[in-house]
């Protein structure tokens, strides 16, 4: 199973199982934080089947109407995820904290709720390592989030950032259940569903900031443009080369075009034979960039 895929699948399961285990404790105990965190886990399960039919449809061929394929329908399906995580998740734990406070209920048994943030803690610990152990495969430079910033696949980095979100949630939910009872004031459970409310929210505008760049156009990684210009120069038939334009259109997919001057004096084989040993070379150090363009211009 494809490494990518593999990550999303944990996810999807690990969510599954704790959106059932939050609603069973938060309908048995009453508490605000962990029904929250029970539209939230099943609002990230949700997330991940999405994830998945956007993985699926990137991969169709390429046909008249989208000549360069389908790769960037992924980076749509994630922005929509982007979406359902604020709306579905965030505005739903606001809400529900918010009715809390207007009518509080008082809070069952405490045991249970431990339970199953801890059982939560540990599902979603396991899907954020397999996340986080793919980002690192990628070998992208940086701490973890300048990978993230960096990393041009969404099955990777909306997984890591809604763990992230999640496992932030299950702290606030933890701190929200221990004072509600500790200090007999169900107000302190209702803030925490408030609390993970807005964390939810932030976790979706910054998925939704990572999505946009890419469906608008990102270029590839500056190493990948500044190892591409060092290709071209190093050719002895070349005389200079403008700065390379790049597109992502897909986690494997990239669009090259290049602005090359040749040397004065080489023969039109010589000049074909350039553009050959440069298209190779490049597809050999970057096989994500499938089409290149180059526009061969004569010294001034």
């Amino acid at each position: 199973m494809n490494r990518r895929r593999t990550v999303v699948y944990v996810a999807a399961s690990a969510n599954l199982a704790i959106a059932a285990l939050k609603f069973t404790v938060a309908a048995i105990s009453g508490s605000a934080a962990l029904f929250s965190e029970g539209f939230h886990s099943v609002v990230d399960t949700g997330n991940e089947l999405l994830l998945l039919i956007g993985m699926g449809r990137s991969q169709r061929p390429a046909d008249r109407d989208f000549p360069f394929g389908y790769s960037r329908e992924l980076y749509f399906w994630s922005f929509i995820v982007a979406l359902l995580l604020f709306g579905g998740g965030g505005a739903s734990a606001i809400y529900e904290g918010v009715s809390r406070l207007r009518r509080p209920v008082e809070l069952g048994d405490p045991l249970w709720s431990y339970l199953v943030i801890a059982g939560a803690a540990v599902f979603e610990g396991v899907s954020f390592v397999t996340a986080l152990r793919e980002l690192y495969r990628q070998r992208i430079p940086g701490h973890v989030w300048e990978r993230i910033h960096r990393s041009k696949d969404p099955a990777v980095f909306t997984v890591l950032i809604e763990d992230c979100a999640a496992l932030l949630g299950l702290l606030v939910a933890l701190c929200g259940v221990y004072l509600s009872h500790v200090l007999h004031n169900p107000m302190y459970d209702a803030c925490a569903s408030i609390v993970i409310g807005l964390i939810l929210c932030c976790a979706a505008l910054a998925l939704a900031s990572e999505s946009r760049s890419l469906l608008l156009g990102e270029s590839a990684s500056p190493a990948v443009v500044a190892d591409i210009r060092d290709i071209v120069a190093k050719d002895s038939r070349v005389s200079a080369v403008r700065e390379p334009l790049t597109m992502q259109l897909g986690p494997q997919d990239v669009l090259l075009n290049l602005d090359v001057e040749f040397r004065e004096g080489i023969s039109a084989r010589d000049h074909v034979a350039a553009i050959h040993s440069i298209e190779e070379e490049v597809r050999r150090r970057h096989p994500a960039i499938r089409r290149i363009f180059i526009e061969a211009r004569r010294p001034h």
